[in-house]
C-alpha cells in the first residue's frame, strides 16, 4: 500500500498524542512504523520521510488505525499485534501462545556461554595455546576447543515458549545440542517454525511434555539446563499489568503460591539429568534469589552457587553447578 510521507507523518502524530493520553510509550509508534513502514530510527527521530512523495506500507492507513485501536483500547502488546518480538539479534514470530521474550532474559544466554568457559577453564581443558574463548563479543567457536568437548554437550530449554532461549543457545554454543521442552503444543510450533525460519532447525530438537519428562533418555548426560520458568505468585498474576494479565499465557507466568513451584520443582529435579559440573541457570523475579540461593545450597547436589542480576540491578539468574 502506497501512501505519502504526509500522510505517515500525520497518523504518527496522532498515535503519539494518544499514546500519551493511553499511557503507552511513544517508542512503541516508532516500533510500529519500523515495521510496517521500513523506516529507520534516524528517520523517524529528524521527521525527514515526511516529504516522501511515497512510502510502501504493509498495511492500509485504516487497517493501521484498526491496529493502533487495539493497542490502545485492548491493551494488546504490539509485539502479538505484529506478530513479531526483537530479541538478542533474532526477530522472533510470537503469538498469544507464548510469553513475549523480554530484554533482560537475553542476558541467559551470556551467562550460559560464561559458565560453559569456567567450566573449561576449571577442568584445564584450555591450554595456553588455545585462542581466547570470546573475542569482541562474538559467539564462541567450540570447534576451535580441544578433543571437541563442546561438540559433544546437550543442553535443554525447559519452558522454550517461542523457542528464544533455546536458539540464543544455539547461536552462541554452535556444536552443542540443544532439546526444547513445553507443554504446549501451540507454543512448540511456534518454536519449530522461529528454529527453521532462522537456520536453528536441525540443532534444536522439540518436545511435548513437563519439565524433563520427555527427556528421561539424557539422565547423567546434560551439560546445561536453562529456564526461565513461570516465577510470580499467583495471587500477584491478578495485578499485573493488562498487557501481560488479558493477553500472555498464564501458564508461562504463575509460579503458584509462592512463585515458587517451577523452580522447586527444577532445583528437585535436575540432578538426575545433569553430568557432573552440568550448568543448572533459571530466571526469577525480583525478591526471589535468596529463596532460591538457599534451595540450591540446602540441597546438596550443587556446587558454587551464583547470584547475578539484571541491567536494572535487580537480583534475577540463579546458576550453580551440579556435584
Amino acid at each position: 500500500m502506497l501512501v505519502s510521507g504526509l500522510e505517515v507523518w500525520q497518523w504518527m502524530n496522532q498515535a503519539k498524542t494518544e499514546a500519551i493520553a493511553y499511557d503507552i510509550p511513544l517508542a512503541e509508534v516508532d516500533w510500529l512504523l519500523q515495521e510496517l513502514a521500513g523506516l529507520d530510527r534516524l528517520a523517524l527521530r529528524l521527521e525527514s520521510f515526511k516529504d516522501l512523495p511515497k512510502i510502501e506500507l504493509k498495511l492500509s492507513l485504516s487497517e493501521l488505525a484498526q491496529l493502533w485501536q487495539l493497542r490502545l483500547q485492548e491493551r494488546v502488546p504490539v509485539q502479538y499485534l505484529m506478530g513479531v518480538a526483537h530479541w538478542r539479534h533474532f526477530s522472533l514470530k510470537v503469538t498469544p501462545a507464548v510469553l513475549i521474550p523480554r530484554p533482560e532474559t537475553e542476558l541467559l544466554i551470556d551467562l550460559a556461554v560464561e559458565a560453559v568457559k569456567s567450566r573449561l577453564e576449571a577442568e584445564n581443558i584450555n591450554q595456553k595455546s588455545t585462542p581466547p574463548l570470546v573475542r569482541g563479543g562474538e559467539d564462541l567457536n567450540f570447534s576451535e576447543l580441544r578433543e571437541g568437548e563442546v561438540a559433544k554437550s546437550h543442553w535443554v530449554d525447559l519452558g522454550t515458549g517461542s523457542g528464544a532461549i533455546a536458539i540464543g543457545l544455539a547461536c552462541a554454543l554452535t556444536n552443542a545440542r540443544i532439546y526444547a521442552v513445553d507443554c504446549s503444543s501451540e507454543a512448540l510450533a511456534v518454536a519449530r517454525f522461529n528454529a527453521e525460519n532462522l537456520g536453528f532447525g536441525s540443532q534444536v530438537n522439540f518436545y511435548q511434555g513437563l519439565w524433563w519428562e520427555p527427556l528421561a533418555f539424557l539422565k547423567a548426560q546434560v551439560s546445561g539446563m536453562v529456564s526461565n520458568p513461570p516465577y510470580i505468585p499467583s495471587s500477584t498474576v491478578l495485578t499485573l499489568q493488562p498487557e501481560v494479565l488479558k493477553h500472555e499465557p498464564h501458564l508461562a507466568l504463575d509460579g503458584g503460591f509462592d512463585g515458587l513451584e517451577c523452580i522447586r520443582h527444577l532445583v528437585e529435579t535436575a540432578p538426575d539429568y545433569l553430568e557432573s559440573g552440568g550448568v543448572w541457570l533459571v530466571e526469577m523475579m525480583a525478591g526471589q534469589a535468596e529463596a532460591v540461593a538457599d534451595m540450591l545450597q540446602s540441597h546438596g547436589s550443587y556446587r558454587e552457587v551464583q547470584i547475578f542480576s539484571d541491567l536494572a540491578g535487580i537480583d534475577r539468574f540463579a546458576l550453580a553447578y551440579r556435584r
